[in-house]
């Protein structure tokens, strides 16, 4: 019998592979049992796109082959692309409650968008457009999974690439052969990186001019001799009932060693131009479709979050208390806040000047600055739910049918709901905002757009400010009969040198 779609990515991952993990490296990662559930719940999502009452929804025919490919790699002519692409996203979002932020969606959907405007990148490489179209058609007949690494190891925040005192601090190139790029260095944070592909590997902030050596857009393969994915801890714990969510959602982040790694020409998609890489890092296209995808699955996760709160509070008779009440809705406001912006953000796509429907920007961004703060505050309100009884559980579930039993079904019993459901439910409740895995998502959400501050401070610094300031044109010439002194609108002219990363 022919192996299954997921069965093919299980098995695309034999591939000699060099990860690390508690000091050893892994003949086999699918065969580890920290990364077990894992891919097991990625097989099941990949197994989506041969089923036949959800693959419609999943994905879209490739009429030369007349396979399904995900979504991600849609290119969208119009409004209606956009709203398959979410469906996609949604589709898988919350068939893991948003917990599993790397899918490979994000990743797919940049290559995507380069693609569709590959021909921008022309003044920097004459091959880009080749170059990416070969890859993009790689990579959605193929169903690769791919992520990102872009940023450097913390070594040394105060230095530039080029001001380390080791030059191998930052990833580089450091030889050229008939073969290609010959690269060292190390990226961080590869989520999802141990069963990943390739990489999508390029710098994350502006470099200078002098700093070339460094400027490069590189799709790495995951089993290229020399380069070492090495993973941190796992979070993943074997008991799918008591940890419903480590046991399953667990994505490995891991660092990337490039031990004087040969990338292959075909995969150098840019080289020397620090311009070039810049205008990669900040292509609207590219940025339009990948952050569409965040915010989509940033509702699916506070979704996720409500509905467990509010069990929380119906299972031991707090919602009917107002001030819970009132966190309850708090919670709520924070969904439609996302679900309104997500909407406008497909209402107001314009089409650019490739003709490529484009999700609006302002709103997607919105969204992900509210997110930085939504999702700590949504875990804060969980806590403050559940409070004491999260440390009022029994160590394993199996302890209700044990010689206690009697006593744990009338101590450990909610309002309206049984001992075993009660008990359930508050460790899914800890596992979501009291563990391991639950801590590292209050961290991810807080910090994978970007540092939040300077995300926040660009979108002040790139806002259409003009209809503020003839607000205020008009305010001073109905109630002074002139302009400012200056004759100068004053709000949004500060001269701020600022880079957005």
């Amino acid at each position: 019998m022919p192996l299954t779609r997921g069965e093919r990515f299980i098995e695309s991952l034999r591939d000699g592979r060099s990860v690390w993990f508690e000091g050893k490296r892994l003949d086999d990662v699918t065969a580890h049992p920290a990364f077990q559930g894992t891919l097991d719940t990625i097989r099941k999502l990949f197994d989506t796109l041969d089923d036949k009452q959800l693959q419609e929804r999943i994905g879209f025919k490739n009429e030369a082959t007349g396979v399904y490919a995900h979504n991600a790699f849609l290119v969208p002519y119009e409004r209606e692309d956009l709203i398959r692409r979410r469906a996609a996203f949604a589709h898988w979002a919350d068939e893991t409650n948003g917990v599993m932020s790397r899918l490979s969606e994000f990743a797919r959907s940049l290559v995507t968008g380069w693609y569709a405007a590959r021909h921008e990148f022309t003044p920097y490489d004459p091959h880009f457009a080749d170059k990416i179209t070969r890859y993009y058609e790689h990579a959605r007949d193929n169903d690769s999974f791919l992520t990102t690494a872009l940023l450097d190891p913390q070594i040394d925040r105060t230095k530039s690439p080029g001001e380390h005192r080791n030059p191998d601090s930052v990833l580089r190139i450091v030889g050229e052969t008939e073969e290609g790029v010959i690269v060292r260095g190390a990226k961080m944070i590869a989520t999802a990186g141990p069963y990943a592909h390739d990489f999508l590997v390029y710098p994350y902030y502006r470099l200078k001019e002098t700093e070339s050596e460094y400027a490069h857009f590189l799709i790495v393969p995951a089993n290229l001799p020399g380069l070492h994915i090495v993973c941190r801890d796992s979070f993943a714990k074997f008991s799918g009932d008591d940890y419903p969510l480590s046991s399953k959602y667990d994505e490995m982040d891991a660092v990337l060693f490039f031990d004087d790694v040969l990338v292959p020409w075909e995969r150098v998609f840019l080289k020397g131009s620090t311009e070039g890489v810049w205008k990669l890092r900040m292509n609207e296209t590219a940025g339009a479709l990948a952050f569409h995808q965040t915010v989509v699955r940033l509702l699916s996760k506070l979704e996720f979050v409500t509905g467990v709160s509010v069990a929380v509070a119906q299972s031991i008779g707090a919602d009917g208390f107002q001030h819970v009440q009132e966190k309850l809705g708090e919670l709520i406001i924070q969904t439609e806040s996302i679900k309104g912006l997500l909407l406008a953000s497909e209402l107001q796509s314009s089409r650019s000047e490739a003709g490529i429907e484009l999700p609006d920007l302002v709103p997607i961004e919105t969204a992900r600055n509210l997110g930085t703060r939504y999702y700590p505050r949504a875990l804060e309100i969980l806590q403050l739910i559940g409070a004491g009884g999260f440390m009022q559980v029994p160590s394993r579930l199996e302890e209700l049918s044990g010689p206690l039993k009697d006593l744990m079904h009338t101590y450990y019993a909610g309002k309206q709901v049984g001992a075993d459901d009660k008990v359930r439910l508050f460790k899914l409740a800890w596992d979501l905002a009291g563990s391991q895995l639950g801590s590292r998502h209050e961290l991810y959400e807080r910090f994978y757009a970007g540092d939040p501050v300077r995300t926040y401070a660009n979108q002040y610094v790139n806002a259409d400010k003009s209809d503020l300031e003839r607000r205020m044109r008009q305010f001073r010439q109905a109630h002074y009969g002139k302009e400012a002194e200056s004759g100068e609108p004053t709000i949004g002219r500060q001269q701020l040198s600022f880079t957005p990363q």
